[in-house]
């Protein structure tokens, strides 16, 4: 029996993404570089809004493409397992009540809001099926899955072979009971919280970059010029305004939000939580050093 992974429409999603990602980035970088050479007025306040848009949402984009990337459903005689990123649901088929395609609905199915193609993720009401959960990279050729918590919408690139070996499966039985499992990031956030260390590690990076950015607002009216570097002879550079001081604490939060989302990841298995706490430990220990680096340049003499 031809049982194993059925991966979704890949190409279109991560394309998407890509460009999406790109702009956003292209975006950050350039209103960094000229938020760095700015002279003080009205165009530091717009390259620092257009950081502020632009970054944030980097993130987000780039764990849907990631999460594209790995998405896959597995079934064999057991289960049907769907994982997308930090998102995991492992359903036994004897709770499987029915799969059929959604062009069969007599009502047609509503997908999320904001959905993107390669992360049409969500959960929307149908008048018929009721809670519809999507997990799935296309709003084309979509699968229902029904059982008795719920219906989820997936989207094999191969339908056809799906359904077949979905059949077949059925037929032949299970060979052993199989567990259901159903992972959300926030039950994994949940689960983090929980362990002492991590939570001492995202709280102290917080308060280190709250603390940052509150006294580099403060520090910028009260010093006009700072250097924030040194030349090859170990002479410190000339003087900038000191509101690119602004620099640093916006480095410093993206660095330890991108240490927080890695170790989220890592902290899924068992195995890799040490791996997890070390990079949310170098992630609040990156944020201590940025606060010393601006001790550091406010002391230096120019």
């Amino acid at each position: 029996m031809n049982t194993g992974s059925f991966p979704p429409s890949r190409r279109r999603g991560l394309l998407v993404h890509g460009i999406i990602i790109a702009l956003l980035a292209a975006l950050s970088v350039w209103a960094f570089l000229n938020l760095a050479r700015a002279p003080v007025g009205p165009t530091i306040i717009l390259y620092l809004l257009v950081i502020l848009a632009a970054l944030p949402p980097l993130p987000f984009f780039s764990y849907r493409a990631f999460s594209l990337l790995r998405a896959d459903y597995v079934l064999d005689r057991d289960s049907l397992a769907f994982t997308w990123g930090l998102r995991v649901e492992d359903i036994p088929l004897t709770d499987i009540e029915w799969i059929r395609p959604a062009s069969d609905l007599s009502t047609p199915l509503r997908p999320p809001t904001f959905s993107l193609p390669g992360s049409i993720l969500g959960v929307t009401l149908h008048p018929d099926l009721g809670t519809v959960e999507f997990i799935a990279s296309t709003r084309h050729d979509l699968l229902l899955v029904a059982t008795a918590r719920r219906t989820y919408a997936i989207s094999p690139e191969d339908a056809a072979s799906f359904l077949a070996t979905f059949r077949r499966a059925t037929e032949l039985g299970s060979l052993l009971p199989a567990e259901a499992i159903s992972q959300y990031p926030s039950f994994l956030l949940a689960r983090a919280w929980d362990n002492l260390a991590a939570r001492f590690l995202w709280l102290s990076g917080l308060l280190l970059n709250l603390g940052l950015v509150v006294w580099v607002f403060f520090l910028i009216p009260s010093v006009s010029r700072v250097t924030l570097g040194f030349d090859p002879t170990g002479a410190p550079l000339d003087a900038v305004p000191s509101v690119r001081l602004i620099l640093l604490p916006l480095l410093s939060a993206s660095l330890f939000t991108a240490g927080v989302i890695t170790g989220l990841y890592f902290y899924r298995d068992e195995k890799y939580r040490p791996l997890a706490l070390l990079v949310w430990a170098s992630s609040a220990l990156t944020s201590l050093l940025f606060l010393l680096a601006v001790l550091f340049i406010v002391t230096t003499p120019i």
